[in-house]
C-alpha cells in the first residue's frame, strides 16, 4: 500500500477495550507502551485507538517495541 510517496507495512496489533467507570469505552494497545485511547461506544473507541497507535509509531522507537516473533508463540487451538 503507498501513501503519501511512503510505503506503509501492514501490522496487526491487538487491544485491549474496556467499559469506562464514566465514560464510553477505554482502549489500550498492550504492545505499544503508553497507548491508551477512548470513545463514547466502542466503534469510537476502536476508531480513535487506530489513530493513537499509528501517532504513537510516528514518534517512538520501533526497536523498542516487541515483535510477536520475539516474545510470543501465538497458536490457535479448537477445542
Amino acid at each position: 500500500m503507498k501513501l503519501i510517496g511512503k510505503e506503509r507495512s501492514v501490522m496487526i496489533y491487538r487491544i485491549i477495550i474496556e467499559k469506562g467507570e464514566d465514560f464510553g469505552f477505554i482502549a489500550h494497545c498492550p504492545a505499544i507502551p503508553g497507548c491508551h485511547s477512548q470513545g463514547r461506544s466502542m466503534e469510537d473507541a476502536i476508531e480513535n485507538i487506530k489513530d493513537a497507535m499509528i501517532g504513537c509509531l510516528e514518534v517512538v522507537d520501533r526497536e523498542l517495541i516487541p515483535t510477536v516473533a520475539d516474545k510470543y508463540t501465538i497458536v490457535e487451538v479448537a477445542i
